[in-house]
């Protein structure tokens, strides 16, 4: 816990580092995906033609873009939640019910990104193409990689309510 307070500075430009290259991946392939799209339709409609692998790789940014969300929301304390019992807890019981929930999605996450990792190597090692000489795992690197971020951001979260217990934090 000492170790967090006392780099408390660094965390928080690491934290707004990662913002910055989260926002930037976001733009930018959500931008690829606009004009390849857009591109598609202008190609197809006007010259009977497209580009054969504008299809697949727009798939591939769908993950991408979702995943990249999902981190962003994560990020922001935007995400997806059923909170109908914290509603009715008192103040101090709000905290313990954010660690014990941050620590079980942190974990869930975990999981998943252990799984994904698997797949991404297996994938790496087998040599499997997707598209245009495309390797799969690059493809599928995203979820490894936005389930760790996932689940280091819910442990954080779990962190923050144990420090809010400890110290009687409203």
């Amino acid at each position: 816990m000492q170790w967090l307070l006392h780099n408390r500075k660094r965390l928080k430009q690491f934290g707004q580092w990662m913002a910055t290259l989260e926002d930037g991946l976001l733009v930018l392939m959500l931008s690829i995906m606009i004009g390849l799209a857009g591109g598609q339709i202008f190609l197809r409609n006007l010259f009977d033609s497209g580009i054969a692998w504008s299809d697949p790789l727009l798939r591939v940014l769908v993950l991408w873009v979702g995943l990249l969300g999902a981190m962003a929301a994560t990020r922001d304390d935007n995400h997806i939640r059923i909170d109908l019992l914290t509603r009715f807890l008192k103040p101090h019981q709000k905290p313990i019910a954010t660690a014990i929930t941050s620590l079980f999605t942190a974990l869930v996450c975990a999981l998943i990104a252990w799984n994904a990792a698997s797949l991404v190597w297996l994938e790496w090692q087998d040599g499997v193409i997707l598209f245009a000489a495309f390797p799969a795992w690059l493809a599928e690197l995203i979820i490894p990689i936005g389930f760790t971020v996932m689940a280091f951001r819910n442990m954080a979260t779990t962190l923050a309510a144990m420090i809010k217990i400890r110290y009687h934090i409203a």
